[in-house]
């Protein structure tokens, strides 16, 4: 399994329970008379602890180390009757964190970044959303009145607009490198698929590959929900995707496991199939 996962989802109730014991001791201080600052600042530390992660709850918050300074980030939500779990991604800076897609769960908006200054004693600076579906974009403008720089094609606002989804602040007119401190990243449309507008983003000095909804896991038995794909495209798009992003070391999906590079070969794999039964007229 790459990297080493880390569960920031430490239990509430340890938490809570420690708190209330630091809360006790407090006062047996003051009764005591004595003033220990350093003891205070600990304890105020830790009600801040237990107050981020009461609020990112058990099981609706993950994050895990990927490699360098890449973290990926979990969310969940409901999807015909399933706890499903949605991916993004995020990258730490000395400029700051840019973070990629938002939390599909609108209770873990702030929850994220604030596990994220407390991890790392950074603020998010930029949110880049990689297609329309709430899984990507529920939280652009939350994060916009944060202060975050939020970013999608101007495609994606179409259909965000059009489908009464989150908007950006920013648009990207089309595929542009952004440039991060020591990092270069790359946005890319490579065609229609998985949704009109979905794009890839491609870190070519470390073969990062964030395929969002586009790609689907290398265990997965289908291309997942298809109401807004072109079936027809979508095998087409992803070979693209295949010839713009070669060798790389990790291809970052929504839905399933990150670990195994073999989800781009399988997922192209299942869009030729779909395409073949789509041209012969089978269901």
């Amino acid at each position: 399994m790459a990297g080493i996962i880390v569960e920031l989802v430490i239990s509430c109730a340890a938490l809570q329970a420690l708190a209330v014991i630091l809360k006790t001791g407090i006062m047996q201080l003051k009764k005591t008379g004595y003033k220990m600052r350093a003891i205070l600042l600990i304890i105020t530390f830790i009600f801040s602890l237990a107050d981020i992660f009461a609020q990112a709850g058990e099981g609706k918050l993950t994050i895990s180390y990927l490699t360098g300074d890449f973290y990926i980030y979990t969310t969940y939500s409901t999807y015909e009757g399933s706890q499903v779990p949605a991916n993004g991604m995020y990258l730490v800076t000395n400029n700051g964190v840019v973070l990629f897609d938002t939390p599909w769960d609108t209770t873990q908006f702030q929850p994220l970044l604030d596990s994220i200054q407390l991890r790392h004693n950074k603020k998010v600076v930029i949110c880049i959303a990689t297609h329309w579906h709430s899984d990507r974009t529920a939280g652009l403008d939350y994060y916009r009145q944060q202060g975050i720089k939020t970013y999608t094609t101007v495609l994606t606002d179409e259909w965000s607009k059009k489908n009464n989804k989150k908007r950006a602040e920013f648009l990207i007119a089309k595929d542009t490198v952004f440039n991060m401190g020591p990092y270069s990243f790359e946005t890319y449309y490579p065609g229609e698929g998985h949704t009109v507008d979905n794009i890839i983003i491609w870190f070519s000095k470390e073969k990062i590959l964030y395929g969002g909804c586009l790609i689907k896991g290398a265990d997965a038995e289908s291309l997942g929900y298809l109401g807004d794909a072109n079936v027809i495209a979508y095998a087409t798009t992803l070979k693209r995707v295949q010839e713009k992003c070669a060798g790389p070391k990790f291809i970052i999906v929504s839905h399933s496991d990150w670990n195994n590079i073999n989800s781009l070969k399988h997922s192209l794999k299942m869009a030729k199939k779909l395409a073949r039964k789509t041209n012969a007229g089978i269901d």
